[in-house]
């Protein structure tokens, strides 16, 4: 990705502008639905994320989701409640969660820009970056547990594997 080049006021302003214009560097589908709310769409390695920026004005907050596009079935929940707990323990930045209301495994994160506190266009760059990452990172533990009949630490076991191989 090339360097994003942001004005000084457009940095001042709702932290959702700049994310709005790092979306638009990407050329993803996006949409600002309501005040306070950026939603976007990306391919990821394995499945379709739907992307949403959360603005919070009265308490600083922005918040990044991500979403993976399929849903657990409620056969799977307490093992998948395991599996996000194992998964959790593995993370240094954000945390996975599962929608109480549709069963789907969201990634969030979020950061407090409260008292003059801000976030860069290359920050906000490294946390979308980031939240694909860890979501195409587990998003085969899911499945596995889901629709393969794995446990959660067999689940984890697959996103955990690394090949390393000599040429």
């Amino acid at each position: 990705m090339t360097g994003l080049r942001i004005k000084p006021d457009v940095m001042d302003s709702n932290p959702l502008d700049l994310a709005e214009l790092v979306i638009m560097d990407r050329d993803w589908v996006f949409d600002r639905p309501a005040e306070g709310e950026l939603i976007a769409e990306v391919n990821g390695a394995m499945c379709m994320y739907r992307i949403w920026f959360t603005w919070q004005e009265d308490s600083g907050g922005l918040t990044l989701s991500c979403a993976f596009e399929s849903k657990l079935p409620k056969t799977a929940m307490a093992r998948a409640h395991s599996l996000l707990a194992l998964i959790n323990e593995k993370m240094w930045l954000g945390h996975f969660d599962i929608s109480s209301e549709d069963s789907t495994v969201i990634f969030r994160h979020s950061l407090l820009l409260s008292g003059g506190a801000g976030t860069t266009a290359e920050h906000l760059q490294e946390l979308l970056d980031y939240a694909i990452e860890e979501c195409d990172r587990f998003y085969p533990a899911f499945q596995a547990l889901a629709w393969g009949g794995k446990s959660p630490a067999e689940a984890l076991q697959i996103s955990l594997f690394e090949t390393v191989a000599e040429a």
